[in-house]
């Protein structure tokens, strides 16, 4: 029968692992939203952020609430690391019945402890006298959270039952009766159980303590989850501590079969049969209570105690922790044990002695392995979802069955560590029991509220109201009239300029096509076959080497030729004369769909006897001089045109074409009534806006903040494509490194250190932006990118950077949807409709890789114009396909 009854209270290494990933599972249910009610393991947030980085000062009270005590305390912390805080602190016993009265009473009480523990400090430190105290406020029973400082308390335990407090906000109850002993200068800053507790006072300087246990008369663990796993709380960025609350732990049945009749009938005389079943098997509350049932049921088998009378061990709570760690503990054979069952009233033989020290023994070392198992779950899950191979993390330890009973510590290293091997534990022990950490959750708290200052006051600049963007869109509107307008067109920023594309497609163009796509030092020939089915493309890219980009015009346009006839022989298009589609992606005054001059050459070409000149006829001149006959230049077409008439090929509902890449731009179908600057009122022509340029002219000098001003300042074109630089991928990394700088030189990242590399013009580059702000990546791939650049990151610095990179790129879409908003809404009232639907063919690497970009966009332009039913698509090809499907168009019209 004993051997049995050890045998139920062992539990196999298989059953473990199956119990650890139940725990794991419903620590998922926890965390989010739909099935959080369900859970049993709660997962509460506990909205602490951070852990402290040790230049945390000041001076702390901290209330702590103990199962039969008041502890008052005040903690100075001197920013060393909080190596060696000062404590003073007193304990005030609860009177008779109180914990069993009303909530008002208890609350009161504790102000009153309060404030004669200030009185007698503050006599003794007048210094003190004056200034406020924040307070952090140790409640050690399962409360909803949803700030720091408001938690709804859910459920006591530990033997309080006070009225009229249940479903109230516990921080406004103590803070209220705080204010009644006219302690005007104490504020409660947080609010916190015992666990975390723990787990921040264990957390000094270059030691961060990421998890906490307490094995005490109850059970529980908490850690620094990912935030945006933290579903039940709107905290997405960094890590959030979670309460786990896991003594309910299978009370979905999942721990039945480990279950034992001694554990049944310890939950059957419980104040909560069924409830905090896990609790109930590891609780030192519950742990002499399992060893008396285990003692009564062998009896009853005759294999303990025979012939002898046991009624002692009738009573409930009559064999104690005390008596069970005072049994195990002794490495002087039986003489102990004896003793201590003869205290309690048994007549024990020494077998007896030796059996019951088995059993305790048992009991005991059982809770030691669900604690483990528990703590193995929680590790894994933290190192799977921050996407590490291996996790080292410090564990804070505080509970009387830690500290009383020697093996609790082996035992937890070692099976935690056989169930979860990639996980590497280190135990601290909590020194000052909770009260230091709630000094520390308070004086954290403090630091980052000063700190959300310091960087509000940066960033805000940055971030703009919806009168501000209503403001931009107004101006934008007002630019494109002086653009369209003939006698105001030279004066505005932005362009306007008229393409004489004057359709979309309309899905009846069919043929061969060619474009030519020329925008750097290589340039593509394609060709573009449309049929009914479809279109299908081919097309192959040439270098153009720099001799010739930097040569005569003759010889560029001639090489150009030379590829194009090439193209047409491996095409077998030879004998065909076929329309093309030229896209020339340099700056030209455009004066017919197949006539512009070139202004000015950039991207390092140089050729002779081209600027000033029509470039589709040095393109007819060369294809005549080298007597090439299979082609006809139709249209000259810029990116963004293309990417409308791409798009428009699929939906004809596109009219409006955008890029927001390395640069940004637009364009849209505006009725030919309003284009002063070309003859003819008859129906309607694509506008190339060339926004980029809007706000040239200082009509957005509002919106230039200190940083857009140094990077304007540092580019080859100052005061120019003043939108673009506020927008484009091009700048907006180097926006978050001037940023960056700024916020390091105020000590607010990086510990004030800016490294070398930091300091480099463009080194922080806008892909940076994309993977930052990816929703979920760990805070671990972030730091990588910054080693990258030669800094030391730390987990909050971290969590700034990506604040940092979402400010710039939320306030780079907002403006893009404001000017937007602008051409969506003129081309309404143009039309004279109460609702406009239409889409928008958009390209761009910004705008397709970046995560939030595109999100943001379409949400600021839905506010904005709410009248315009906007779809966006993405192009494929705008400069190539597009090109060609404005040459088709063009064959169209003209036949």
């Amino acid at each position: 029968q004993i051997q049995r009854a050890l045998r139920s209270l062992s539990i196999p290494l298989e059953r473990l692992h199956i119990m650890k990933g139940h725990m794991m599972e419903d620590m998922c249910k926890g965390l989010s939203r739909q099935t959080h009610a369900q859970a049993k393991v709660r997962m509460l947030p506990t909205y602490i952020c951070s852990t402290p980085n040790g230049t945390e000062q000041g001076n702390f009270l901290v209330v702590e609430l103990c199962q039969s005590q008041v502890r008052t305390l005040l903690v100075t912390l001197y920013g060393d690391g909080n190596m060696s805080p000062n404590m003073v602190y007193k304990i005030f016993d609860f009177p008779e019945g109180i914990t069993q009265g009303k909530g008002e009473a208890l609350f009161d009480f504790i102000a009153q402890c309060l404030s004669q523990f200030l009185t007698e400090t503050i006599h003794s430190d007048p210094s003190k006298s004056e200034e406020r105290l924040p307070l952090g406020f140790v409640f050690p029973f399962t409360c909803r959270q949803t700030q720091l400082d408001k938690a709804e308390l859910l459920s006591w335990s530990k033997g309080f039952r006070c009225n009229d407090v249940l479903g109230k906000d516990v921080v406004e109850l103590l803070q209220s009766a705080i204010n009644k002993q006219e302690l005007c200068h104490v504020d409660v800053v947080a609010l916190m159980n015992d666990t975390v507790g723990t787990m921040m006072t264990c957390s000094t300087e270059g030691r961060p303590c990421e998890v906490a246990m307490v094995a005490d008369k109850g059970s529980n663990c908490c850690f620094m989850a990912e935030a945006y796993l933290v579903e039940t709380a709107d905290e997405t960025s960094g890590r959030m501590c979670v309460n786990t609350e896991w003594g309910c732990f299978g009370d979905d049945g999942t721990l039945n079969d480990i279950v034992t009749p001694y554990d049944e009938c310890v939950d059957v005389e419980s104040s909560n049969p069924g409830e905090k079943r896990f609790e109930k098997m590891v609780g030192t509350l519950y742990l002499g209570e399992i060893v008396r049932h285990t003692l009564i049921g062998l009896t009853a088998e005759k294999a303990l105690f025979t012939g002898t009378d046991i009624g002692v061990l009738r009573e409930k709570g009559v064999f104690t922790m005390q008596n069970i760690l005072d049994i195990i503990n002794n490495e002087e054979g039986i003489t102990e044990v004896k003793r201590v069952l003869e205290v309690l009233g048994l007549q024990p033989s020494e077998r007896d002695c030796g059996r019951v020290q088995q059993i305790c023994r048992a009991v005991v070392g059982r809770a030691a392995t669900l604690h483990a198992t528990g703590l193995a779950a929680i590790l894994s899950y933290m190192c799977q979802t921050r996407d590490q191979e291996t996790l080292m993390v410090n564990v804070g330890m505080d509970g009387e069955l830690y500290k009383g009973y020697p093996r609790f510590q082996e035992i937890l290293l070692s099976v935690s560590r056989l169930l979860s091997p990639e996980c590497m534990a280190t135990l601290l022990p909590s020194r000052d029991g909770s009260g230091r950490g709630a000094a520390m959750v308070t004086a954290v708290a403090l630091r980052l509220a000063a700190l959300r200052r310091e960087v509000n006051e940066v960033l805000a600049p940055l971030r703009l109201s919806r009168a501000d963007l209503e403001k931009v869109q107004a101006l934008m509107r007002q630019e494109m009239d002086q653009g369209l307008n003939k006698e105001t067109n030279a004066s505005a920023s932005v362009r306007m300029l008229p393409t004489y594309v004057t359709h979309t497609p309309d899905g009846t163009e069919r043929g061969d096509f060619l474009a030519l796509d020329l925008g750097g030092t290589n340039f593509r020939v394609l060709v573009v076959r449309v049929t009914e089915e479809g279109i299908c493309m081919a097309s192959e890219i040439y270098v153009i080497p720099v001799a010739i980009m930097q040569g005569t015009g003759e010889a560029l346009f001639d090489h150009i030729i030379d590829c194009i006839i090439d193209f047409q022989m491996k095409q077998s298009l030879v004998t065909d004369m076929l329309p093309l589609g030229f896209t020339f992606s340099f700056p030209c005054q455009q004066l017919g769909l197949d006539k512009a001059l070139l202004l000015t050459w950039t991207k390092g070409f140089s050729a002779s006897g081209c600027v000033g000149q029509d470039v589709v006829q040095l393109l007819r001149d060369a294809a005549r001089r080298k007597q090439h006959l299979g082609m006809q230049v139709v249209a000259l077409v810029n990116d963004t045109v293309g990417t409308m008439m791409a798009c428009g090929y699929d939906d004809p509902k596109c009219e409006i074409g955008l890029i927001v890449g390395t640069g940004t731009n637009a364009c849209y179908m505006e009725e030919m009534r309003n284009v002063g600057t070309v003859e003819g009122d008859q129906g309607r022509m694509c506008i190339n806006m060339e926004w980029g340029a809007f706000g040239d002219n200082g009509c957005l000098d509002h919106l230039f903040t200190h940083f857009d001003r140094v990077v304007d300042e540092s580019t080859i074109n100052p005061g120019k494509q003043r939108f673009e630089k506020l927008i484009s991928g091009m700048y907006l990394g180097e926006i978050v490194r001037q940023i960056l700088m700024v916020m390091t030189e105020k000590q607010l990242l990086f510990q004030g250190k800016i490294s070398s590399k930091l300091q480099t013009k463009n080194i922080f580059q806008t892909k940076f932006l994309s993977s930052i702000e990816l929703n979920g990546l760990a805070l671990r791939q972030i730091q990588a990118i910054l080693n990258e650049l030669e800094i030391e990151a730390s987990f909050e610095d971290s969590v700034l950077l990506r604040e940092v990179c979402q400010t710039v790129s939320l306030r780079a879409a907002q403006l893009c949807a404001a000017g937007l908003a602008a051409v969506v809404e003129k081309m309404r009232e143009n039309r004279g409709l109460d609702q406009l639907s239409v889409t928008v063919g958009v390209d761009g690497t910004l705008y397709k890789l970046h995560p939030c970009f595109s999100t943001n966009l379409q949400m600021t332009l839905k506010d904005l114009a709410p009248n315009c039913n906007v779809s966006f698509m993405l192009s494929e090809d705008g400069s190539g396909k597009g090109a060609a499907l404005v040459a088709a168009v063009a064959s169209r019209a003209a036949n």
